[in-house]
């Protein structure tokens, strides 16, 4: 149970991180290393959201 509380948590924080690197990206559309950054943490946050998914589901079994 304190497992899949803290699974939770993390995947809120993982939205939250993928909330604020798009902001970043679209704030500053001229600024093109912050954009590449943004977008490397965008992929950096899907890989985490798809391994914290399979832990949730396996969790919820």
């Amino acid at each position: 149970m304190q497992e899949l509380k803290q699974l939770e948590e993390i995947d809120r924080d993982i939205r939250r991180l993928k909330e604020i690197a798009g902001r970043l990206k679209a704030a500053q559309p001229e600024f093109p290393a912050l954009v590449r950054n943004a977008d490397r943490i965008l992929a950096s946050t899907k890989m985490l959201e798809l391994n914290v998914c399979d832990l949730l589901d396996l969790a919820a079994e």
